[in-house]
């Protein structure tokens, strides 16, 4: 199993200085991936200005958005862009797309929030593979371009959790990017068996299978933990939200993480992307101890 590596970038304070340590951090260690996701209604860089930064600041790990939500987006706009960061990139990019979870992002991007639904993304995505293939979807004299260094363009994953978005995303996507809020090993390998089984029911071939969690390394891990959730999920009720902080994310020793991470890996996980609580790149060396 690979682990991925998420940069901490809704960890408030972090700059472009700071990202950019992260990532070139990143690319030296062990890990197969250097994740990023996208707000719209947060203070957070932009995704597509994000990926074509690193892309600059790498050279060897994969980059994988975790995930975009296609309806802020134009779908030829986005990809004309997908396709310019996969040529700087050199053909390493990852696209996990998704319809979000926070109606405010779509107010923010003066998106209809009707449009939230997985039969929206999957026609999107139709627009997105036809301007990679250099058809022409829109009246113009020449097919949109670039083109992709990978042919048909980037890899497709799914931000989706439960069986029907699952199936909803099989025709269309490679794989999964699932999320493990509270590391329930049960309903990883749960999931695991849903996103199979769609798969092989649309007649696609095997699956990749990758999940996500935050983490925290050592004294204080579970206060360090608790902060970054506070700040991140500012749009959830405070009573909600507090009863979830004590069983949400990983917080514990190096040798309790790399246990969690070999449970995973028994499941049949192809890979997991794990999300940084505090911006301190010590927390990045330790994790980089664990996988080598």
């Amino acid at each position: 199993m690979k682990i991925g590596m998420t940069l901490p970038l809704m960890e408030p304070g972090i700059d472009g200085e700071g990202l950019e340590r992260w990532a070139r951090a990143v690319d030296q260690g062990p890990y197969s991936s250097l994740c990023f996701g996208e707000r719209m209604a947060f203070d957070n860089p932009e995704v597509i200005a994000l990926a074509g930064a690193c892309a600059a600041w790498t050279s060897r790990v994969r980059l994988v958005t975790t995930v975009i939500v296609a309806q802020l987006h134009d779908p030829v706009l986005l990809a004309k862009s997908l396709a310019t960061v996969d040529q700087l990139s050199r053909g390493r990019l990852t696209v996990g797309l998704g319809v979000g979870g926070r109606v405010e992002d779509y107010v923010a991007a003066g998106v209809d929030p009707k449009t939230r639904t997985h039969r929206d993304l999957a026609r999107r995505v139709d627009v997105m593979k036809r301007v990679w293939a250099r058809e022409k979807v829109v009246d113009t004299i020449e097919p949109v371009g670039p083109r992709p260094v990978q042919a048909g363009g980037p890899e497709l994953l799914i931000g989706a959790q439960g069986p029907k978005a699952i199936r909803a995303a099989a025709p269309w996507a490679d794989g999964i990017s699932g999320f493990s809020f509270n590391l329930d090993l049960k309903e990883a390998e749960r999931s695991n068996d849903q996103v199979r089984t769609a798969w092989r029911e649309a007649g696609r071939p095997a699956p990749r299978l990758t999940t996500a969690f935050w983490f925290a390394l050592g004294d204080g891990a579970r206060a360090q933990v608790t902060r970054h959730l506070r700040h991140y999920f500012n749009w959830i009720e405070p009573a909600a939200l507090e009863a979830m902080l004590p069983h949400t994310g990983f917080a514990g020793s190096d040798a309790d993480l790399k246990r969690v991470l070999r449970q995973f890996a028994d499941l049949g996980t192809d890979e997991v992307q794990l999300i940084p609580t505090s911006d301190d790149l010590t927390q990045l060396a330790r994790v980089a101890e664990i996988v080598v």
